[in-house]
């Protein structure tokens, strides 16, 4: 018992997992939207993860770790030419961004209100809670989107 290693919710099995999931999911065909909300919940995932390793004060952040890791893939899509095609639109704002953005946002929501209802009831409320907040936020958030605009 004393052997064994402490797991952390946002594992690096898990982020391979979502990440090979993204890449297959694209492929399929799913609408850029809804990968891309997929794919910046993967990172936040990645940086809050990662922001455990970091010793450096401002790296041991999750917040700017995310900050960056949005920064960077939306710099990849760019260069890349995934981002500004007229036909890849919602809202008149570009899929991949407004994907990016969504997902960004429904895991830190997810992160924050699973901090303030354990901090409140001075436990987690079940088990795997930190896991199944932020997976299901984001999986409303998808749902909702393919189903409101048909995606």
């Amino acid at each position: 018992m004393f052997l064994v290693t402490p797991a952390y919710a946002q594992c690096p099995i898990c982020i391979v997992t979502v990440g090979g999931g993204m890449l297959i999911a694209q492929k399929l065909g799913i609408d850029a939207l809804l990968v891309s909300i997929w794919i910046s919940a993967l990172n936040v995932a990645v940086s809050f993860w990662l922001a455990t390793k970091f010793k450096n004060k401002f790296l041991k952040n999750g917040h700017i770790l995310t900050a960056i890791l949005l920064a960077t893939t939306l710099i990849y899509f760019q260069t890349t030419g995934q981002l500004g095609h007229p036909q890849n639109r919602l809202l008149g704002i570009d899929k991949v961004v407004f994907g990016q953005l969504l997902g960004t946002f429904a895991m830190m929501i997810a992160n924050h209100s699973y901090q303030v209802i354990k901090k409140k009831l001075g436990h987690t409320p079940f088990p795997y809670a930190k896991v199944a907040f932020p997976f299901g936020l984001v999986l409303i958030v998808t749902i909702l989107f393919k189903l409101f605009f048909h995606l």
